[in-house]
């Protein structure tokens, strides 16, 4: 089948829009108008906001002393969750990227435009940034607490810019002396396998990987790699490192840079997460595989969807909704 013909096949599936059966003000449609290219920066904010609450504890408990506040199971559970609201509250108004490595890869297949895929770095990074600094404000008295007791102890200099640090909270950083090339391999590889997990959930032959449960199991090897992996030092977007490396320099300055792992950090999923695009599309993927029911409503949902909204868009004749009957026996057939 070729892709005119599957996309035809795709629109000949009859679907109800929310305003078929939701009437909307012209103030609403105008909104609607806007936002679809603005909301992207607090999908970010939502994922981080989550995740580095949870290290927070984790990284402060432990230098204040204070027990039962936070473990490595629960930072690896809290990034999970941070992750899988992001994907079910936000992915079907952004696309769910979340990452500069996705964002480069979708536009490399052509998904996305070097515009948008611009806009959303900066959202990326913005979002990840605003996070953290909010964070710093929720928990500034622990944070200033453990600074004491580290410098009543002669530990703060030493420690402030490593992962047991205040500052390590939000940036990433490895003891000094660490090899590096150790690090980068473990980044890499931990990164590659992520990677393998979210085309294996793309793709729409894939039984195991329901579209309801893709964002579940993408979460879900967050987590695994934070358990097992993170204390060698694992970073896996490129947004959430700079945005939090940033916002800790803001508070502390250059010395929260992180140096030579920084780049590390930022940049090793990308070409990582690229292999595994291509790994999964040219060893893994079948296009002689059947397209599961429920991608094929998915992928439908999705083509109405973007149909209809660029009618909103465009500002072109997009019906406000139903008359009040075929309204009520819409919403039972529904």
């Amino acid at each position: 089948m070729t892709a005119a013909a599957g996309t035809h096949h795709l629109r000949q599936r009859e679907f109800v829009h929310l305003a078929d059966i939701k009437p909307r003000s012209a103030g609403h449609i105008a909104w609607e108008r806007r936002r679809h290219r603005q909301a992207h920066w607090l999908v970010e904010c939502l994922a981080e906001f989550v995740s580095v609450g949870s290290t927070a504890s984790y990284l402060l408990a432990n230098t204040a002393q204070l027990n039962g506040l936070g473990s490595l199971f629960q930072i690896g559970t809290a990034y999970a969750f941070g992750i899988l609201f992001a994907l079910i509250v936000c992915a079907p108004t952004s696309g769910g990227h979340f990452n500069p490595a996705m964002t480069i890869a979708f536009t490399l297949m052509g998904r996305c435009t070097w515009k948008k895929a611009l806009r959303y770095f900066v959202a990326q990074i913005l979002g990840a940034y605003i996070a953290c600094l909010l964070i710093y404000v929720q928990w500034h008295d622990l944070i200033e607490e453990a600074s004491e007791i580290l410098a009543a102890a002669g530990k703060l200099d030493a420690v402030m810019f490593t992962a047991n640090g205040p500052a390590g909270v939000f940036a990433l950083y490895v003891p000094p002396g660490t090899n590096l090339g150790r690090v980068f391999l473990n980044e890499f590889v931990c990164d590659f396998i992520i990677g393998l997990v979210i085309w294996s959930c793309m793709d729409p032959t894939n039984f195991g990987a329901s579209p309801v449960s893709a964002p579940w199991i993408v979460a879900f090897a967050y987590a695994v790699v934070v358990w097992g992996y993170s204390p060698v030092g694992v970073a896996t977007n490129a947004a959430r490192d700079v945005g939090s490396r940033l916002m800790a320099m803001t508070i502390w300055g250059m010395p929260a840079s992180g140096g030579s792992y920084a780049a590390i950090a930022a940049l090793t999923n990308i070409p990582a997460t690229l292999l595994a695009a291509v790994f999964y599309e040219v060893v893994l993927a079948d296009s002689s595989r059947v397209v599961t029911p429920a991608h094929v409503d998915y992928l439908a949902g999705h083509l109405a969807h973007e149909e209809h909204s660029q009618g909103i868009v465009r500002g072109g004749s997009v019906s406000p909704g139903l008359d009040e009957k075929s309204r009520e026996q819409t919403i039972e057939h529904v």
